[in-house]
Protein backbone atom coordinates (compact mmCIF):
# COMPACT_ATOMS: atom_id res chain seq x y z
CA UNK A 1 0.00 0.00 0.00
CA UNK A 2 1.53 3.41 -1.26
CA UNK A 3 1.63 6.09 1.83
CA UNK A 4 -1.55 7.52 2.80
CA UNK A 5 -1.49 11.20 2.87
CA UNK A 6 -4.08 12.59 5.96
CA UNK A 7 -4.92 15.66 3.38
CA UNK A 8 -8.06 16.46 2.26
CA UNK A 9 -8.42 14.46 -0.99
CA UNK A 10 -9.10 16.57 -4.03
CA UNK A 11 -9.86 13.36 -6.08
CA UNK A 12 -13.04 15.97 -7.93
CA UNK A 13 -10.33 18.85 -8.26
CA UNK A 14 -10.72 19.61 -11.83
CA UNK A 15 -8.08 22.82 -11.29
CA UNK A 16 -5.75 23.14 -13.94
CA UNK A 17 -7.69 20.94 -16.92
CA UNK A 18 -9.06 22.67 -19.96
CA UNK A 19 -11.93 20.93 -21.40
CA UNK A 20 -14.14 21.09 -24.78
CA UNK A 21 -17.85 20.32 -24.13
CA UNK A 22 -19.98 19.47 -27.00
CA UNK A 23 -24.03 20.12 -27.12
CA UNK A 24 -22.84 22.97 -24.59
CA UNK A 25 -25.58 25.08 -25.89
CA UNK A 26 -28.92 23.35 -23.41
CA UNK A 27 -29.76 20.47 -21.48
CA UNK A 28 -26.75 17.82 -20.05
CA UNK A 29 -24.50 19.42 -22.25
CA UNK A 30 -25.17 23.02 -20.70
CA UNK A 31 -25.40 21.36 -17.41
CA UNK A 32 -21.99 19.73 -17.05
CA UNK A 33 -20.13 22.32 -18.60
CA UNK A 34 -21.31 24.61 -16.05
CA UNK A 35 -20.57 21.56 -13.63
CA UNK A 36 -17.11 21.05 -14.93
CA UNK A 37 -16.49 24.91 -14.66
CA UNK A 38 -17.50 24.80 -10.65
CA UNK A 39 -14.65 22.15 -10.10
CA UNK A 40 -11.77 24.46 -11.49
CA UNK A 41 -12.01 23.82 -15.55
CA UNK A 42 -11.56 26.15 -18.23
CA UNK A 43 -14.31 25.18 -20.82
CA UNK A 44 -14.40 25.29 -24.73
CA UNK A 45 -18.04 25.60 -25.44
CA UNK A 46 -19.27 24.05 -28.59
CA UNK A 47 -22.81 24.06 -30.32
CA UNK A 48 -24.46 24.43 -33.70
CA UNK A 49 -27.39 26.52 -32.08
CA UNK A 50 -27.76 29.75 -33.23
CA UNK A 51 -29.58 30.87 -30.45
CA UNK A 52 -28.06 32.30 -27.31
CA UNK A 53 -27.41 29.23 -25.54
CA UNK A 54 -24.10 28.85 -25.38
CA UNK A 55 -23.80 33.00 -23.79
CA UNK A 56 -25.77 31.42 -21.01
CA UNK A 57 -23.44 28.78 -20.70
CA UNK A 58 -20.72 30.81 -20.53
CA UNK A 59 -22.09 33.87 -18.81
CA UNK A 60 -22.94 31.34 -15.45
CA UNK A 61 -19.42 30.15 -16.29
CA UNK A 62 -17.68 33.39 -15.97
CA UNK A 63 -20.15 33.66 -12.29
CA UNK A 64 -18.12 30.42 -11.19
CA UNK A 65 -15.24 32.04 -11.63
CA UNK A 66 -13.11 30.12 -14.63
CA UNK A 67 -12.90 31.05 -18.57
CA UNK A 68 -14.68 29.92 -21.57
CA UNK A 69 -14.75 30.89 -25.29
CA UNK A 70 -17.73 29.87 -27.07
CA UNK A 71 -17.76 28.07 -30.47
CA UNK A 72 -20.18 27.69 -33.18
CA UNK A 73 -19.57 24.59 -35.38
CA UNK A 74 -21.17 21.34 -36.25
CA UNK A 75 -20.07 17.77 -35.12
CA UNK A 76 -20.43 16.28 -38.37
CA UNK A 77 -17.34 18.24 -39.97
CA UNK A 78 -14.22 17.04 -38.62
CA UNK A 79 -12.56 20.09 -39.77
CA UNK A 80 -14.84 22.27 -38.07
CA UNK A 81 -13.77 20.24 -34.72
CA UNK A 82 -9.93 20.00 -35.47
CA UNK A 83 -10.72 23.79 -35.51
CA UNK A 84 -12.72 24.11 -31.90
CA UNK A 85 -9.58 22.04 -30.75
CA UNK A 86 -7.29 24.34 -31.77
CA UNK A 87 -8.83 27.00 -30.72
CA UNK A 88 -9.70 25.87 -27.11
CA UNK A 89 -5.97 24.84 -27.00
CA UNK A 90 -4.69 28.50 -28.09
CA UNK A 91 -7.15 30.72 -25.98
CA UNK A 92 -7.38 28.27 -23.07
CA UNK A 93 -4.49 26.14 -22.64
CA UNK A 94 -3.67 22.27 -23.44
CA UNK A 95 -7.01 20.07 -23.76
CA UNK A 96 -7.30 17.26 -21.13
CA UNK A 97 -10.64 16.94 -20.54
CA UNK A 98 -13.67 16.74 -23.19
CA UNK A 99 -17.12 15.58 -22.65
CA UNK A 100 -19.25 15.20 -25.79
CA UNK A 101 -23.08 15.53 -25.59
CA UNK A 102 -24.40 16.83 -29.16
CA UNK A 103 -26.82 14.88 -30.19
CA UNK A 104 -30.16 14.32 -31.46
CA UNK A 105 -33.77 12.70 -31.01
CA UNK A 106 -36.47 11.90 -32.80
CA UNK A 107 -39.17 8.91 -33.53
CA UNK A 108 -40.74 6.97 -36.39
CA UNK A 109 -42.06 3.39 -37.37
CA UNK A 110 -38.64 1.72 -39.17
CA UNK A 111 -41.08 0.39 -42.04
CA UNK A 112 -41.66 4.22 -43.16
CA UNK A 113 -38.76 5.81 -41.52
CA UNK A 114 -36.70 7.95 -45.07
CA UNK A 115 -33.23 7.02 -45.69
CA UNK A 116 -32.03 10.78 -45.00
CA UNK A 117 -33.56 10.20 -41.65
CA UNK A 118 -31.91 7.18 -40.43
CA UNK A 119 -28.65 8.70 -41.70
CA UNK A 120 -28.85 12.20 -40.41
CA UNK A 121 -28.99 10.49 -36.70
CA UNK A 122 -26.15 8.37 -37.45
CA UNK A 123 -23.75 11.62 -38.70
CA UNK A 124 -24.77 13.55 -35.82
CA UNK A 125 -24.92 11.02 -32.97
CA UNK A 126 -22.04 8.56 -34.06
CA UNK A 127 -19.92 9.84 -36.25
CA UNK A 128 -20.32 13.28 -34.70
CA UNK A 129 -19.31 11.96 -31.68
CA UNK A 130 -16.10 9.62 -33.39
CA UNK A 131 -15.33 12.89 -35.27
CA UNK A 132 -14.98 15.01 -31.74
CA UNK A 133 -12.69 12.08 -29.96
CA UNK A 134 -11.01 11.50 -32.93
CA UNK A 135 -9.66 15.45 -32.82
CA UNK A 136 -9.57 15.68 -28.91
CA UNK A 137 -7.55 12.91 -28.51
CA UNK A 138 -4.88 13.73 -31.10
CA UNK A 139 -4.43 16.69 -28.59
CA UNK A 140 -4.47 14.51 -25.78
CA UNK A 141 -2.13 12.48 -26.95
CA UNK A 142 0.45 15.02 -28.11
CA UNK A 143 -0.72 16.39 -24.39
CA UNK A 144 0.30 12.90 -22.68
CA UNK A 145 -2.54 12.73 -21.33
CA UNK A 146 -6.97 13.23 -20.91
CA UNK A 147 -10.21 11.56 -20.44
CA UNK A 148 -13.06 11.55 -22.63
CA UNK A 149 -16.88 10.67 -21.67
CA UNK A 150 -19.46 10.62 -24.23
CA UNK A 151 -22.97 10.83 -23.45
CA UNK A 152 -24.47 7.86 -24.67
CA UNK A 153 -28.33 6.30 -23.35
CA UNK A 154 -30.08 3.81 -21.80
CA UNK A 155 -31.40 2.84 -25.05
CA UNK A 156 -28.04 2.03 -25.98
CA UNK A 157 -28.61 -1.08 -24.02
CA UNK A 158 -32.97 -1.59 -23.74
CA UNK A 159 -35.24 -1.37 -25.92
CA UNK A 160 -37.77 1.66 -24.80
CA UNK A 161 -41.27 1.14 -24.46
CA UNK A 162 -43.77 2.63 -26.64
CA UNK A 163 -41.34 4.78 -28.84
CA UNK A 164 -40.17 3.51 -32.59
CA UNK A 165 -36.87 4.78 -32.56
CA UNK A 166 -34.28 1.97 -33.75
CA UNK A 167 -32.08 4.51 -35.23
CA UNK A 168 -31.68 6.25 -32.22
CA UNK A 169 -31.23 3.22 -30.01
CA UNK A 170 -28.69 2.14 -32.66
CA UNK A 171 -26.76 5.29 -32.57
CA UNK A 172 -26.90 5.20 -28.89
CA UNK A 173 -25.38 1.63 -28.77
CA UNK A 174 -23.24 2.28 -31.08
CA UNK A 175 -21.66 5.43 -29.18
CA UNK A 176 -21.24 2.63 -26.16
CA UNK A 177 -19.28 0.25 -27.97
CA UNK A 178 -17.08 2.41 -29.80
CA UNK A 179 -16.08 4.64 -26.73
CA UNK A 180 -14.30 1.00 -25.45
CA UNK A 181 -13.18 0.48 -28.67
CA UNK A 182 -11.43 3.81 -28.31
CA UNK A 183 -10.63 3.25 -24.73
CA UNK A 184 -8.50 0.08 -25.33
CA UNK A 185 -6.76 1.68 -28.66
CA UNK A 186 -5.79 4.23 -26.25
CA UNK A 187 -5.38 2.92 -23.19
CA UNK A 188 -1.55 2.57 -22.72
CA UNK A 189 -1.48 5.88 -23.79
CA UNK A 190 -2.59 8.38 -21.17
CA UNK A 191 -6.34 8.47 -22.41
CA UNK A 192 -9.19 7.35 -20.97
CA UNK A 193 -12.44 6.46 -22.24
CA UNK A 194 -15.77 5.60 -20.59
CA UNK A 195 -19.55 7.06 -21.46
CA UNK A 196 -22.50 8.08 -19.34
CA UNK A 197 -25.85 6.53 -19.86
CA UNK A 198 -29.18 8.73 -19.00
CA UNK A 199 -32.22 7.67 -18.13
CA UNK A 200 -35.21 9.74 -19.26
CA UNK A 201 -34.21 13.14 -18.06
CA UNK A 202 -35.90 16.48 -18.01
CA UNK A 203 -34.05 18.52 -20.75
CA UNK A 204 -36.53 21.21 -22.65
CA UNK A 205 -36.81 18.29 -25.19
CA UNK A 206 -38.53 15.53 -23.26
CA UNK A 207 -40.27 18.84 -21.45
CA UNK A 208 -42.03 20.03 -23.92
CA UNK A 209 -46.31 20.69 -23.37
CA UNK A 210 -47.00 18.22 -25.75
CA UNK A 211 -44.49 15.61 -24.26
CA UNK A 212 -46.59 15.79 -21.08
CA UNK A 213 -48.66 12.10 -21.28
CA UNK A 214 -45.40 10.26 -22.50
CA UNK A 215 -43.24 12.28 -19.36
CA UNK A 216 -45.99 11.00 -17.05
CA UNK A 217 -45.35 7.43 -18.91
CA UNK A 218 -41.31 8.16 -18.41
CA UNK A 219 -41.89 8.30 -14.37
CA UNK A 220 -44.04 5.18 -14.23
CA UNK A 221 -41.60 3.25 -16.18
CA UNK A 222 -38.68 4.08 -14.28
CA UNK A 223 -38.13 2.18 -10.80
CA UNK A 224 -37.74 5.84 -8.78
CA UNK A 225 -40.80 6.74 -10.78
CA UNK A 226 -39.72 10.40 -11.58
CA UNK A 227 -37.04 11.13 -14.39
CA UNK A 228 -33.44 12.75 -13.79
CA UNK A 229 -32.89 16.27 -13.57
CA UNK A 230 -29.94 17.73 -15.34
CA UNK A 231 -27.75 18.38 -12.30
CA UNK A 232 -27.71 14.59 -11.55
CA UNK A 233 -25.58 14.30 -14.40
CA UNK A 234 -22.92 15.99 -13.61
CA UNK A 235 -21.55 13.97 -10.75
CA UNK A 236 -20.98 11.06 -12.70
CA UNK A 237 -19.17 13.60 -15.23
CA UNK A 238 -16.87 15.14 -12.89
CA UNK A 239 -16.22 11.21 -11.45
CA UNK A 240 -15.11 9.77 -14.81
CA UNK A 241 -13.49 13.05 -15.69
CA UNK A 242 -11.57 13.20 -12.63
CA UNK A 243 -8.76 11.83 -11.14
CA UNK A 244 -11.14 9.68 -8.81
CA UNK A 245 -12.11 7.25 -11.77
CA UNK A 246 -8.01 7.20 -12.72
CA UNK A 247 -8.28 3.57 -12.75
CA UNK A 248 -11.65 3.37 -15.01
CA UNK A 249 -11.52 3.28 -18.32
CA UNK A 250 -14.05 1.41 -21.10
CA UNK A 251 -17.00 1.74 -18.97
CA UNK A 252 -20.72 2.58 -19.61
CA UNK A 253 -22.04 4.10 -16.34
CA UNK A 254 -26.02 3.93 -16.37
CA UNK A 255 -28.08 6.87 -14.59
CA UNK A 256 -31.30 5.75 -14.94
CA UNK A 257 -32.98 5.71 -11.80
CA UNK A 258 -32.98 1.60 -11.95
CA UNK A 259 -34.72 1.56 -15.36
CA UNK A 260 -32.73 -0.96 -16.67
CA UNK A 261 -32.65 -3.12 -13.49
CA UNK A 262 -36.61 -3.90 -14.33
Amino acid sequence: MSEISLDAPKLFDLAGNVALVTGAGSGIGQRIAIGLAQCGADVGLLDRRTDDGLAKTADLIEKAGRRSIQIAADVTSGAALDEAVARTEAELGPLTLALNAAGIANAHPAEEMEETQFQTMMDVNLKGVFLSCQAEARAMLRNGRGSIVNIASMSGVIVNRGLNQCHYNASKAGVIHMSKSMAMEWVGRGIRVNTISPGYTATPMNTRPEMVHQTRLFEEQTPMQRMAGVDEMVGPAVFLLSDAASFVTGVDLLVDGGFCCW
